[in-house]
Parts: C-alpha cells; sequence; structure tokens
C-alpha cells in the first residue's frame, strides 16, 4: 500500500482540480459550489489517503467525494422541494455529457468562462482560478494588481455569471470566435505560472505546463483556420523545449544565454518551427504568432552569440504595435541592449511604469551592471528579490548581486 504524504495529495489535488471543478460545475450549476465541493474534497483526502493509502483513481476519487458530500448537504439544507430537484442530480450523473465542438471538460469550462458578457481580465481572472487552480494572489501576480483587486474581480465576476442566468453549457460553433481571445489568453497565463511559478521553492510547476499544451493542442484541432491558436501552440511548444534546461543539478535557474542548448528538445522545437512557418503563410499575424516567431529565431541560434537579436528586435517592433504594453516594451529593451548597447536599452526602461514587476528591476540592474554602475545596479537587484517568491529566481538574483562584490 502506498501511503502518500502531504506533498503527494497536494500535488496530485493541484493536478485534477481543474478536471473536478469543470466536472462539478456541470454537475451543479454553481461555480462557488463546484469550488467548494472539491476543496472539501481535498480536506478528506488528507484525512483518509495517508492511512488507506491512494485510491486506483485519485482523481475520480476527489471528483465522486466531492458530489456524493455536496448532494447530502444540500439535501440537508434545502426545502423539501428543493430536495426533490436535488435528487435528480443522483441520476444525472452518468447521463452523456452535451453534445458540441468542444468535448473536452475543461475546455468546455473554459469556453464558457469566457463569456462575452464579462470583461476580459474578469474572464481570464476567473478562468484562471476555476482551471488552473491558481490562487489569487498567484493570479494577481500574473496582473500586476494587488491581490485584493484581484479578489474583488473574480467574486464580481462569479455574480455577473450567476446574476445574468450565464448557462453552463457547450457553446454553440458560431460563439466560438468571439470568445478566443479570452481562451488563448488564459491558456498562455497558465501556462506561464507553470513556466516561472510566481511563489514556491523550484522554479517551474510542470502540470501547469503540461496541462496549457494540451489544451493548447486542442484548441488547435478545434479551430485549425484560426492563426492564432496555430501560434500559441507554437510559442508554447518552443518554450517547453528549452523547460530541461532551464534548471541546473541542483534546480537552479539558469539563463538562456548560459543554457546547454544540447538540452533542448529538438522534436519540440522542429513541431513549433513547423508551426511558425504554416502561420507565416497565412500572412494574418498576431501576438502569439509573433512571440512564437521570437522564440522561433532564439531556437535557430546555434549558440547565444549567434542569436539573430536584430530580426528578433524587428519582431518586438511589431509586437510593440499590435501590443502596446509596458511589458512588451520591457521586453523589446533587452533586444535594444544586444543591439544598440545597455545605455540606449535603460533609457527605455526607465520610462516604463512597471515598479510592481520583479522582472523590470532584474532587468534594470542588468543594464546598469553593464554600465558599470554597481551601486544602483545593487540597489535594483535588491528590489528585484523583494518583488519575487520564486526561490529559485531569488537564489539567482542573490547570486548576482554577490558577483558584484
Amino acid at each position: 500500500m502506498t501511503e502518500p504524504s502531504t506533498a503527494d495529495i497536494e500535488r496530485i489535488f493541484r493536478e485534477e482540480y481543474g478536471r473536478a471543478v469543470s466536472v462539478l460545475v456541470r454537475v451543479f450549476g454553481d461555480l462557488d459550489l463546484a469550488e467548494e465541493a472539491v476543496q472539501d474534497a481535498f480536506a478528506a483526502a488528507l484525512r483518509a489517503w495517508p492511512e488507506s493509502g491512494l485510491p486506483p483513481s485519485p482523481a475520480g476519487w476527489l471528483i465522486t467525494t466531492a458530489r456524493n458530500r455536496t448532494i447530502d448537504r444540500l439535501r440537508r439544507e434545502s426545502s423539501r422541494e428543493a430536495r426533490h430537484a436535488q435528487a435528480a442530480l443522483l441520476y444525472s450523473w452518468d447521463e452523456p455529457a452535451e453534445e458540441g465542438p468542444v468535448r473536452d471538460e475543461r475546455l468546455r469550462l473554459l469556453f464558457t468562462c469566457c463569456h462575452p458578457a464579462l470583461a476580459m481580465t474578469a474572464r481570464v481572472a476567473l478562468t484562471l482560478r476555476l482551471l488552473g487552480g491558481l490562487t489569487t494572489a498567484e493570479i494577481a501576480r500574473a496582473f500586476l494588481v494587488p491581490e485584493p483587486t484581484m479578489a474583488q474581480r473574480i467574486v464580481r465576476a462569479k455574480a455577473k455569471i450567476r446574476d445574468a442566468g450565464i448557462p453552463y453549457r457547450v457553446p454553440h460553433e458560431a460563439d466560438l470566435p468571439e470568445r478566443l481571445a479570452g481562451v488563448l489568453a488564459v491558456v498562455y497565463l497558465i501556462y506561464n505560472e507553470g513556466h516561472t511559478a510566481s511563489e514556491g521553492d523550484v522554479l517551474a510547476r510542470e502540470d501547469l505546463c503540461l496541462e496549457a499544451v494540451r489544451l493548447a493542442r486542442l484548441l488547435a484541432e478545434l479551430m485549425p483556420d484560426e492563426p492564432e491558436t496555430l501560434g500559441l501552440l507554437a510559442l508554447l511548444l518552443l518554450s517547453e523545449s528549452r523547460r530541461g534546461a532551464r534548471t541546473g543539478p541542483n534546480g537552479e535557474l539558469v539563463l538562456l544565454a548560459e543554457q546547454d542548448r544540447s538540452r533542448w528538445d529538438r522534436a519540440l522545437v522542429a513541431e513549433g518551427q513547423a508551426l511558425v512557418r504554416q502561420c507565416l503563410r497565412r500572412n494574418r499575424p498576431g501576438p502569439y504568432q509573433i512571440q512564437a516567431a521570437i522564440n522561433a529565431v532564439h531556437s535557430d541560434a546555434p549558440s547565444a552569440a549567434a542569436t539573430d537579436w536584430r530580426q528578433i528586435m524587428r519582431l518586438y517592433d511589431q509586437l510593440l504595435a499590435i501590443v502596446p504594453t509596458p511589458v512588451v516594451a520591457l521586453n523589446r529593451a533587452v533586444a535594444v541592449a544586444e543591439v544598440e548597447g545597455p545605455g540606449a536599452a535603460l533609457a527605455l526602461v526607465d520610462d516604463l511604469k512597471l515598479h510592481r514587476y520583479h522582472l523590470f528591476h532584474a532587468i534594470r540592474a542588468d543594464l546598469l551592471r553593464r554600465l558599470g554602475r554597481t551601486g544602483e545596479a545593487a540597489r535594483a537587484y535588491e528590489t528585484a528579490v523583494d518583488r519575487t517568491a520564486n526561490e529559485a529566481e531569488r537564489a539567482l538574483l542573490r547570486r548576482r548581486l554577490a558577483e558584484l562584490g
């Protein structure tokens, strides 16, 4: 009998959270109730599994336990008339899922939550919470806003769904395109949280990376004529190809310029580059396609020194014209530093309002270091350390700080 640790159960919970919530939203038709049910099942697993061992299907155990406990609770709390309605849930469990163009349970919930009645930020935040299992604090960091602000947005989004009577159903095929932007943004941000976790002792969360890639593949199959779905898949595959080289023997962060490129997954590189070429032939550029093209340029270079930074800078110019955000401008400044020097890049960075973002301070610190302004660089590194809760990133920043002497 396998006796799982608390860490094992927490890992299973993170991996299965989105699937469990998706199933229970379909059963109960209530977001809050589905979340509470899954969390209650997790608490039950923490009590039961260390003694009984892992069940054959941990995900099935969590879903079944959540469903049964919630039906029992609804029976106790409801009136006699409501009990008859709730009893129908007992017989709906084995009914076939609603047919439609979206058959994956999590992808269906993703499209449902990305309803056009909700503001874009609310759509993305809510689905990150429900599907990615991200905490409110993690989502707030992704949006660079305070945690209370993000908590209010999620509460308001749930209330809007409830009060407007937005149905939990498979969207019609004609409804898919207008919801696509929010869906792509959610998958992208789920991957970003997996690629570099906003907090914790390890750099990345493999479960989120794999789930985002899985969803991106489903989207590409579902909407193959939408270039941005192919662009997002290409972007994730090219990023994922480097995951094995991003950490050293002890889990330390290895930056792109210092990575052993022989450790990159060449099958993923080839697949991602083929998708980029497919997007280029369609000539309908969008943000994910351009970001994928930037990553393709990196993957083409046999070494960091051989990187075509001028091409990358031109692509960032194109991206900035479509998505004129401070984060894009910050990333473009990194390319400017390689083409025009750190002084030109620093002038661009200092104009950006990204003081809550740890990478703003980390990039600024690196530019100051290259300019020989070590005192200012040290202060910027210290601020960057304070702005991130990921221990692998903090360790790298501390090493850079120590190298300043």
